[in-house]
């Protein structure tokens, strides 16, 4: 049976190119607990579920620029606009406002 968050990290997948081990390292969690998840056993903390969802927002903007390989990239890489962090690191701290008001300079033509 798959659950609402096994569709979200197969989205990640698909959408994101990110892999279990990097939800893993992004929730900080272990890539058995992903796998659990991607399975539907078990469902994350509060917390982690909002980061997945946030992720999966972040990656979905991502998507109108980006294929799946470069988005993973973009969400690992440091970024000026980000203060030098990495979007991953940001997102995890709830602060994926920073990180969407990156995304929406790109939307309005901005190059970054």
């Amino acid at each position: 049976m798959s659950t609402a968050v096994a569709r979200i990290l197969g989205d990640l997948k698909t959408y994101g190119g990110l892999q279990g081990k990097d939800i893993a390292n992004i929730v900080d969690v272990s890539t058995a607990t992903v796998s659990r998840w991607l399975r539907g056993g078990g469902t994350p903390g509060l917390h982690t579920q909002t980061v997945i969802a946030d992720l999966r927002y972040v990656v979905d903007r991502l998507s109108d620029f980006y294929s799946a390989e470069e988005a993973r990239l973009w969400l690992h890489a440091r970024h000026p606009l980000l203060g030098n962090a990495r979007a991953i690191d940001l997102i995890n701290a709830d602060r994926t406002e920073e990180v969407l008001a990156v995304i929406e300079r790109l939307d309005a033509g901005a190059f970054l």
